[in-house]
């Protein structure tokens, strides 16, 4: 069975805790972090949880035995930080001021790794080997934010394990003052640390038309327009062909997040179609009342985006999921004007759409009057 038992060392003016193990190995040697709080402000961020994501946490590496018996050859002993990641934690905490109205940071401990080899009678080399990985914390899914890495070396005297305290300190310490001058740094103008959002609508255009024509209040329908192939099995003179998109840009600026959003109302020439008998002004009044639905729709889009208030956090999901439900609305009212209308054969019936549509139209600001 398995027999653990402690015991306190102290050499050279230092005290340090090993727990040793039956198994024929040397006692782990451990290490007791010294608090220093750094003399830092954090301004950007708090530190939210540490965690430890090394793939191995018995111990944080391997020291150069300071007492030999004669003609025995060196032996590295395991050394670790006494309360292991517990310590950590309570050090990086510690360390820094937490003001819970930043942003929480949480810092992953990849990889603590300390080696010696002999340099020369009573002298080792070694190194320290420190990794960390920051992120934002965000619910169940953080955000990555930054990694880091650093080797120290170093050469002392042989001696215990308690040496080497300053260049762990120094190390952890280190990371954090990395972690505080990126956030500095990053935080005007990194869109995974945006606080606020903000969203301008435009109509797109483009300066030379070209095959796609944009909806536009001095731009209606013309027959010429009609450039597509014409349907000889539809039932029906005419058909447009009237879709919604949009494109986005996105500039940084002080932690807020400014999107203009562009609006895409269109219809393709080359899908639009017409017969020779069809051309008359009311039959493509009833074309660019199509064309009026998809604006309509659009707004309709633009309105519901804003009603939901978007975040950073949420403005990508609600315009994406925003944009179908717009697509399915445009298909619903689009196919409620034709059987209404009967595609314009029920002049009643187009004639209240006409209203209908001019009405909201001006209220919108879009249009004052029919075309």
């Amino acid at each position: 069975m398995l027999k653990k038992f402690l015991f306190v060392i102290t050499l050279l003016g230092f005290t340090f805790w090993a727990t040793a193990f039956k198994t024929g190995s040397l006692p782990v040697a451990c290490i007791t972090l010294q608090k220093q709080p750094l003399q830092i402000t954090p301004k950007e961020f708090y530190v939210a949880a540490v965690e430890d994501g090394r793939k191995d946490n018995t111990a944080i590496g391997a020291l150069q035995s300071y007492t030999l018996a004669p003609g025995k050859p060196p032996e590295a002993y395991p050394v670790d930080i006494k309360d292991g990641m517990a310590a950590i934690k309570n050090f990086i905490i510690t360390s820094m001021t937490t003001d819970k109205s930043l942003r929480p940071v949480i810092i992953k401990l990849n990889d603590l790794n300390v080696s010696e080899v002999i340099a020369a009678p009573g002298v080792v080399k070694g190194e320290i080997k420190l990794s960390m990985a920051f992120y934002l914390q965000k619910g169940e899914d953080p955000i990555h934010l930054v990694d880091y890495h650093t080797t120290t070396s170093y050469r002392r005297k042989a001696g215990p394990a308690q040496q080497i305290e300053p260049l762990l300190r120094s190390a952890l310490n280190n990371s954090l003052s990395y972690l505080n001058n990126w956030m500095n740094a990053q935080a005007p103008g990194n869109i995974k640390l945006a606080r606020s959002f903000k969203i301008t609508f435009k109509d797109y255009n483009e300066p030379a038309e070209g095959d796609t024509i944009y909806y536009a209040t001095n731009r209606p329908l013309k027959w010429d327009d009609f450039k597509g192939k014409m349907q000889t099995d539809s039932r029906h003179g005419a058909e447009i062909f009237a879709g919604i998109g949009y494109e986005e840009e996105k500039k940084v600026e002080n932690a807020t997040i400014y999107l203009t959003f562009a609006m895409k109302v269109y219809a393709p020439k080359s899908a639009c179609w017409v017969s020779p008998g069809t051309l008359t002004p009311y039959n493509l009044n009833h074309e660019q009342r199509h064309f009026d639905i998809a604006k309509l729709v659009a707004e309709h889009y633009k309105k519901e985006i804003l009603a939901q208030n978007p975040t950073p956090d949420s403005y990508d999901a609600i315009i994406s999921m925003g944009y179908l439900d717009a697509l399915r609305e445009m298909n619903k009212m689009q196919k409620l004007y034709d059987n209404e209308t009967a595609h314009s054969i029920n002049s009643y019936q187009q004639q209240m759409w006409n209203n209908r549509i001019d009405k909201e139209l001006a209220e919108l600001k879009i249009k004052t009057k029919a075309l």
